[in-house]
C-alpha cells in the first residue's frame, strides 16, 4: 500500500485502482532513462527492451496479434471506437462511462435483470462494431463473450471488448479489439493498450506505435506492466472463496447481493443495503477507515447515479443504497469479516 495511506486503513476498492506490485515498481525504476525513440545506442537499447516487453505482454495475455500501448484503458477504447472503420457502432447500456462517452449516438443492446447482454443479436449490417465489455466494474457480471462474439462474426461484426476488469486475471475473449489497463491488474496507472487484430480495422494517427498513437512510449510504464503480467494471479480462489462469503453474510443479515444469480469476477462484488444511502455508507465506512465506491466515481471523483443498475432495472431509489467491494492480493478473510462488521453496525444503526 502506498506511503501516503494509514497502515489501519482497509483497502476494498481493488476495482478502482489496486496498489502495484513491487515486482513493477521495480521494473518502472529501472527504466526511467531513455527514450526508445532516440537514435543512439542508448535509444536503441530502450527501443530492444520495450519490444521485448511488447512480446511478453502478448504472451501473458496469450494474445498473437498487434498490441499498440496507449495511456490506458481509456484512451484505448478512445483509439479504438473514435477511429473505428466500422459505419456503425453497437453497445449495451451497462458500459464504462468511457465507452458510452465514444458512442453517444450508437444503439443500445438490451440487457436483462442480470446485467447480461440478451442473445440473439440479430440484423447487424456486415462490418458493425459491437462494444461489450467483459467484466462489468460495478456488478462484476462477467458477459458471455463466447456466444455473443460468435453471433456478431457470423454476421460479419467486430467485437470491441472492454477487458480493464478482467485482462490479467481471466482468459481473454475472442475479440477483434481489446482495451486493457495495467493500474487494475498490479501495474501502474498511466499505462494500458489497445490489443487488435488487424491494424486496417481503425484509422492511423501517425507518430508511434506503427502509426496508430503519438507521444513518446512511457518505457518505464511498459516494462512495469510486464513485470505486472510476469506476476500470475494466485489468488483469485481465494477472492472467490471471501466475495462468497461475504455474499451469504450480507443477505442473512437483510441485505440485496447485485446480480447474485449471474456468473460474476470473483473480485468484484455490489451489496444494497436498503434504506441507507450510498453517500451516507460511504461516508461511515471511511470514518471506520474502510475503503469502499459507489456508483460511476471514475470520471471525477463523486458519486453519480448508477446507469448500471438502471439499465437492470433498478429504481432510483434502490440504485442509490448500493457500494461496491472489490478484492485484491492481499485481501483477507480478517478483511471482509471487518468490513462485515461496518455493515451490520451501520445497518442496524439505521434501522434503530
Amino acid at each position: 500500500m502506498s506511503h501516503f495511506l494509514l497502515a489501519e486503513r482497509l483497502y476494498l476498492d481493488h476495482a478502482a485502482t489496486t496498489p502495484a506490485l513491487a515486482e513493477a515498481r521495480e521494473a518502472m525504476l529501472r527504466a526511467l532513462w531513455p527514450n526508445p525513440s532516440s537514435p543512439h545506442a542508448d535509444g536503441r537499447a530502450a527501443r530492444a527492451a520495450l519490444e521485448e516487453a511488447r512480446s511478453r505482454i502478448a504472451a501473458a495475455l496469450g494474445w498473437k496479434d498487434h498490441v499498440i500501448f496507449t495511456s490506458g484503458a481509456s484512451e484505448a477504447i478512445a483509439i479504438g471506437l473514435g477511429r473505428t472503420k466500422a459505419a456503425r457502432i453497437t453497445t449495451s447500456p451497462v458500459e464504462h462511462d468511457a465507452v458510452l462517452r465514444a458512442t453517444k449516438e450508437a444503439e443500445r443492446l438490451e440487457v436483462g435483470a442480470d446485467g447480461i447482454v440478451r442473445l440473439p443479436i440479430r440484423g447487424c449490417a456486415e462490418g458493425t462494431l459491437f462494444a461489450i465489455q467483459h467484466v462489468n466494474n460495478e456488478t462484476g457480471v462477467i458477459q458471455p463473450l463466447e456466444e455473443l462474439g460468435a453471433a456478431i462474426h457470423v454476421q460479419g461484426g467486430v467485437l470491441f471488448a472492454d477487458c480493464a476488469q478482467s485482462a490479467g486475471k481471466l482468459p481473454l475473449p475472442d475479440a477483434d479489439m481489446i482495451a486493457i489497463s495495467a493500474h487494475k491488474f498490479g501495474g501502474p496507472p498511466g499505462i494500458g493498450a489497445l490489443l487488435i487484430r488487424d491494424l486496417t480495422l481503425i484509422h492511423p494517427s501517425g507518430g508511434q506505435e506503427q502509426g496508430y498513437r503519438a507521444g513518446t512510449e512511457n518505457l518505464p510504464g511498459i516494462m512495469a506492466m510486464a513485470a505486472a503480467l510476469d506476476c500470475k494471479p494466485d489468488w483469485l480462489d481465494q477472492a472467490g472463496s471471501l466475495r462468497a462469503f461475504l455474499d451469504r453474510e450480507i443477505e442473512a443479515a437483510g441485505g440485496e447481493v447485485v446480480a447474485k444469480d449471474s456468473l460474476r469476477s470473483p473480485a468484484i462484488a455490489s451489496y444494497r443495503m436498503p434504506g441507507v444511502a450510498a453517500s451516507a455508507q460511504l461516508i461511515q465506512f471511511d470514518m471506520a477507515g474502510i475503503s469502499v465506491s459507489a456508483g460511476s466515481a471514475c470520471s471525477s471523483g463523486t458519486i453519480k447515479a448508477s446507469h448500471v443498475l438502471t439499465a437492470m432495472g433498478w429504481d432510483a431509489k434502490a440504485a442509490g443504497e448500493v457500494v461496491r467491494v472489490s478484492f485484491g492480493p492481499t485481501t483477507s478473510q480478517a478483511d471482509v469479516e471487518r468490513f462485515l462488521s461496518v455493515w451490520t453496525a451501520i445497518f442496524e444503526r439505521a434501522r434503530r
